[in-house]
């Protein structure tokens, strides 16, 4: 096997998966900036995007709980787990998917109220909502892919949801005058679309798997031993990606709280370029975590060993590249989001220009740990993550309201950069120098 073939075969798909994600929220924006009062109208999105992204990254567990696991029955060449894997995937998401619907309306008036969105963002929340059944569908299920080592079907199924949702967005938005609530409905048409496509590689790529199913499969899957095991390995993702929300969700909280309009924009724009690291960077964390549960299944320990090493390999030449990218081209990749007539460019480039050493910093201290995370996932060492995630959070906030007073924008960013520092810090201390992990791959 030639392992970084593997690791890119894996990797590739999931980047380009990627992709289409801002393109789709590029085109969302744009929409909303056309329509009536622009200022209002891409505020009143914003706020209704905000309130899908909270749930979905809280609810993204479905699809790491499931990865890891797959990835391991698949190693061990157990079809019967898989089976059952992907029985267990559909039922969680559709629980949680019917739950949210079945409390959309204190979900929606309480994100509402915290948000302060108006009647706008209203109409588009409680259009938006009825995709969320389809979305957690399309979590276990792409979960289950990733865990099956496919990466080319949830690639198809994310570029057609983007497509679709970009095409049905200008035809609800414009062709039926319905504004910011096209936007939304064209997010459930797409949602439920993906799902169907899902289904449809499910019954083409994967029978051997379908023909594992019965209704002893079926029992055996929702019986309660394997559930409660599903829902522990759950219950430490939901603590860890819960802080991680946090933390992502108060920069821009306390960058609007600095006071200033100009640094709120700037910090905007900064983690825009963090973003842009992030997109190519979990597509190899995808590739780890679905070897490394791979090779943990198969009993493997040198195959695992060599995995993480090249895994690790690549996450540092992604990030050299994208430190060359910042120090080369940071000015000019600010200038695309701003534009070369805005009235404040200089500004934005100057005051950009005094925190910009921490966004080049990001990429090398961040490289690490966003690729243990996938070995965790794959491992499901999803104990040393909850931990790693509430020791890395507390500093982080401690760090922030000691050092603000003093250092003002510049404790925010010296905050974030330590979170992410200490999550790969943590993370290779409580899995024992990451021997917990090869463990896991010892014969006997």
């Amino acid at each position: 096997m030639n392992m970084n073939r593997e690791i890119v075969r894996i990797a590739i798909p999931n980047i380009i998966s990627n992709i289409t994600v801002p393109l789709m929220g590029l085109v969302s924006t744009g929409i909303a900036g056309r329509w009536g009062d622009s200022a209002q109208t891409i505020g009143a999105l914003a706020i209704g995007v905000s309130i899908f992204n909270f749930i979905y990254w809280n609810c993204s567990f479905i699809r790491m709980g499931t990865s890891g696991l797959t990835a391991q029955a698949f190693g061990a060449g157990n079809m019967r787990e898989c089976a059952k894997m992907l029985v267990r995937a559909i039922a969680v998401s559709l629980v949680v998917g019917v739950a949210v619907l079945a409390l959309q309306y204190p979900i929606g008036e309480l994100s509402l109220r915290i948000m302060n969105g108006g009647e706008m963002s209203r109409d588009y929340f409680y259009a938006r909502v009825w995709a969320v059944p389809a979305a957690m569908m399309l979590f276990g299920i792409n979960g289950w892919f990733t865990g099956m080592q496919n990466a080319v079907i949830p690639m198809c199924t994310s570029i057609t949801v983007n497509l679709t949702h970009i095409v049905c967005s200008l035809w609800f938005a414009f062709g039926f005058d319905m504004g910011i609530v096209g936007i939304a409905y064209a997010s459930v048409v797409a949602q439920y679309l993906g799902v169907l496509l899902s289904f449809a590689f499910l019954a083409w790529r994967y029978r051997e798997v379908l023909h594992e199913l019965s209704r002893e499969v079926i029992r055996e899957a929702v019986a309660a031993a394997p559930m409660r095991e599903f829902f522990r390995i759950n219950s430490d993702i939901i603590i860890r990606n819960f802080c991680n929300v946090a933390v992502y969700t108060f920069f821009t909280a306390a960058s609007a709280r600095m006071g200033s309009d100009l640094l709120l924009a700037v910090n905007t724009l900064l983690m825009q370029l963090f973003t842009m690291f992030s997109y190519m960077s979990d597509g190899f964390a995808y590739a780890a975590e679905a070897l490394a549960g791979r090779f943990i299944g198969a009993v493997d320990e040198v195959r695992l060993r060599d995995c993480i090493r090249k895994c690790i390999g690549w996450a540092v030449a992604v990030a050299l590249l994208y430190i060359g990218i910042y120090i080369g081209w940071w000015q000019e990749i600010i200038t695309l989001f701003v534009g070369d007539n805005g009235s404040n460019l200089a500004e934005i480039i100057d005051c950009a220009g005094n925190y910009i050493g921490w966004v080049i910093a990001i990429p090398l201290i961040g490289a690490i740990p966003f690729m243990l995370d996938g070995v965790m996932v794959g491992a499901t060492l999803t104990r040393v993550m909850r931990n790693t995630m509430l020791i890395a959070t507390t500093a982080h906030f401690a760090l922030y309201f000691s050092l603000r007073p003093l250092l003002g924008n510049t404790a925010l960013w010296l905050a974030f950069v330590s979170y992410l520092l200490l999550r790969g810090v943590c993370q290779y201390l409580l899995s024992h120098r990451l021997e917990d992990i090869f463990a896991k791959a010892k014969r006997g």
